[in-house]
């Protein structure tokens, strides 16, 4: 692809923040309900939201677009904010020869993701903020990220760029339309997915290849995958655990991997020791220093993650973590009513009389504060959180010398190694790092605090209902379940617009009036299967079902399988283009195999686990070619080969008899377990609407009864529980 001008992203080090001028006046997006579009209400750039008022004024007065993308916790788009776009200086050339356009890239992924793939075509990268120029007609032909105000060392600056481009399309208008039209041919082409013509599904060969990449890449000392940035993409750790429970891989190694990189994670400061959750990303390969960003969407994975590592080879400090990142959700993520927030940022004021906010400013600690607050403890938190007097950054961590003097703390020391190296026991060294870490977060909470971004997401919100829901599975306190439930009733009730069976993308103050995207579908369903399979009531299976379907109607490609991400009845979005890769989310087809898989064997549909087999032969090519791309999707496409185990529990919700055939199941569960309750009143009966096996379900002599079947294939039921137990240990 040629495009006109390649702008390539940048590194540079914060600067001080510019503040609003004293009474200016807002412009039309402090009407918006996104944080990120509010934040920039005081802009002197006249601003539009993405819509047709914008693109008819564009047309009108035939002139280019200029559309910034990002979101609310993005630390360059602040930088980019407070350098170009609070400067009435360049907000002048913005008013003169554009109309402006701001995007919470969050609440449209379908935008951000059309010129994402521009950008990241013509410039070989990408990255948030998001600068394009379109055509009135929101055909792309120049863009970046990050620019910094002023052209220097030879590199253009933010305004220079403005008047060339400007200037550009004065004089040469016809020849930038004509580009910009190639170019959307283009990006249709690269995004078009025809289809698999394999329609296998991925075999030994395949795994083994993603299997020998990942553990070729594998940091043995301190996990993780390649160098830094390091990611905690749980997707990656999600395929090693299917390989550990896979006896024809080398389950030991895969497991091996997963929880070197989990430790290492747990124990650096990518987490945070006294507040919990886990920040973006380690900008080493130590995970020590962090993009302090918290995003809520890490929460919920990372936590299933953890829980995951535990059940497959028990770990207290696992549980732990795992325990810590839903008390961290609970206390600052959500919402009264049941909702999740999305992200806090990275950046704050270090003090309330600072001037500007830096990055990491609400947890970072000097060696004199540490001293100062903790007494006669100092010493021992210092060597166990790892504080140095000059800071205890990693050399090549903290380039621009932000970081001097300030410590992120990390786990540096053990119980019992600080217990040696200060001659106390192991619960006199927890006693007192107990009171150390409570002292410090009291201290801290006085902190002004970073931005929250308190926008609700519908795909994020399903992912962190899994993550509850997997919590009281596997740790059995009923607060889980009922923080899980209150949020699916929070989006049921504020995200679904019943009279249409559709769902909404975003909350904030009232729905955003965005339609769900594939991902949202796909995301609350997994959650909404989750909850059913450990709460077992029947209106959240229901939904996923009635969910499934809509999902089906409005973004399957029927002809060559998989979902589209967006439905394409929208004419500003110039292309449909369907996604596999699983990044820091999974993509909403590889869930949407799985989510198939699941309803289908709940159900007995035998026409979903095709259709579930089909999203990943969609996909076969990509996978084939490059495996740990798709590591979400094979995890899937394992599911699919593998043996079905549906356990039907014919009793009374919440029982004693039946709640305990239900343990027994979770004891000896397979990979691929669906646990189903047939209460002989209205569950039952929606059951046996769909197939008419659940008619003949029945207790025995009035006691909870097992049916436990493997590919539907059934023992004789049992309410006894040694013989279920027998069944379950021996499969059919």
């Amino acid at each position: 692809m040629k495009f006109l001008l390649a702008l390539p992203l940048l590194a540079l080090p914060l600067l001080a923040e510019v503040k609003p001028g004293e009474g200016r006046p807002l412009n039309r997006l402090a009407k918006e309900t996104s944080p990120y579009l509010r934040q920039h209400a005081s802009n002197p750039v006249d601003w539009y939201p993405w819509g047709d008022e914008a693109f008819a004024k564009a047309r009108k007065e035939n002139k280019p677009i200029f559309l910034s993308v990002g979101y609310s916790t993005c630390h360059w788009c602040h930088v980019m904010a407070r350098e170009s776009f609070a400067n009435k200086e360049i907000a002048a050339v913005m008013n003169k020869h554009f109309i402006n356009i701001k995007l919470d890239r969050e609440e449209r992924p379908d935008v951000d993701q059309v010129y994402m793939t521009f950008v990241q075509a013509s410039t070989g990268s990408g990255g948030w903020p998001l600068n394009v120029w379109l055509t009135p007609d929101l055909k792309p032909f120049v863009g970046g990220t990050y620019f910094p105000p002023e052209s220097s060392g030879g590199q253009r600056g933010f305004k220079d760029i403005l008047n060339k481009l400007a200037e550009a399309w004065e004089k040469d208008q016809k020849t930038i339309q004509e580009q910009a039209g190639q170019i959307v041919e283009e990006l249709r082409r690269m995004t078009v997915a025809e289809g698999s013509v394999d329609k296998t599904l991925p075999g030994h060969e395949t795994f083994q290849k993603a299997y020998d990449s990942l553990s070729s890449s594998f940091d043995e000392k301190f996990g993780g995958f390649g160098e830094a940035p390091k990611f905690p993409r749980v997707s990656t750790l999600q395929l090693l655990h299917s390989f550990a429970a896979d006896r024809t891989t080398s389950n030991e190694k895969a497991l091996e991997m997963s929880r070197t990189t989990l430790d290492r994670i747990n124990l650096g400061g990518i987490h945070d020791h006294l507040g919990g959750g886990f920040h973006r990303y380690s900008v080493d390969r130590f995970w020590h220093v962090p993009h302090y960003e918290k995003m809520l969407y890490d929460q919920a994975q990372l936590a299933i993650a953890f829980l995951e590592s535990n059940r497959l080879k028990p770990d207290s400090s696992f549980e732990t973590a795992a325990r810590d990142i839903l008390s961290y959700v609970d206390r600052v993520l959500t919402h009264p009513e049941g909702g999740f927030f999305s992200a806090e940022d990275a950046d704050s004021m270090a003090t309330s009389a600072a001037d500007h906010k830096t990055e990491g400013a609400f947890y970072l600690w000097t060696n004199e504060e540490i001293e100062g607050q903790l007494g006669e403890n100092a010493e021992l938190f210092k060597a166990t959180y790892g504080v140095a007097k000059g800071g205890n950054s990693p050399p090549g961590s903290d380039p621009y010398g932000k970081l001097t003097n300030q410590n992120t703390l990390i786990r540096a020391l053990s119980d019992s190694e600080a217990a040696r190296k200060f001659e106390l026991t192991e619960e006199e060294v927890r006693d007192r790092l107990i009171k150390a870490r409570k002292r410090l977060f009291e201290i801290r909470e006085k902190r002004p605090r970073p931005h929250l971004d308190d926008k609700i997401l519908t795909s994020w919100n399903g992912l962190m209902i899994s993550a509850y829901a997997r919590a009281y599975k596997q740790l059995g306190e009923k607060a889980h379940l009922t923080t899980a439930a209150k949020a699916a009733k929070f989006l049921e009730k504020n995200l679904y617009d019943s009279k249409r069976g559709v769902l909404l993308r975003s909350y904030r103050d009232g729905s955003s009036g965005v339609d769900g995207f594939a991902a949202d579908y796909a995301f609350l369903i997994q959650g909404l299967l989750d909850l059913y399979e450990v709460g077992f009531d029947i209106r959240w299976l229901r939904w996923a079902d009635e969910l499934q379907t809509k999902q089906d109607q409005l973004f399957l490609d029927s002809e060559h399988g998989g979902y589209f991400a967006t439905t394409g009845t929208d004419p500003s979005i110039l292309i449909r283009p369907k996604e596999a890769y699983d990044g820091a989310e999974p993509s909403e087809n590889s869930i949407s195999g799985h989510n198939l898989h699941r309803l289908g064997s709940i159900l007995h549909q035998d026409h979903r686990i095709e259709q579930a087999r089909n999203v990943i032969r969609a996909f076969n090519s990509q996978i084939k070619e490059s495996p740990t791309a798709l590591p979400r999707m094979l995890v899937s496409a394992a599911a699919l080969q593998s043996k079905s185990q549906q356990v039907v529990i014919a009793g009374k919700p919440g029982a004693p008899d039946t709640l305990t055939l239900v343990k027994l199941a979770r004891t000896y569960a397979k990979p691929n377990q669906v646990i189903v309750i047939a209460d002989g009143a209205e569950a039952q009966e929606y059951l046996a609407s769909h197939a008419g096996f659940f008619k003949s379900i029945e207790m025995i002599d009035g006691k909870a009864t097992a049916y436990v079947c493997e590919n539907f294939v059934c023992h004789l039921p049992s309410n006894e529980p040694k013989v279920v137990e027998k069944q379950l240990k021996s499969g059919k």
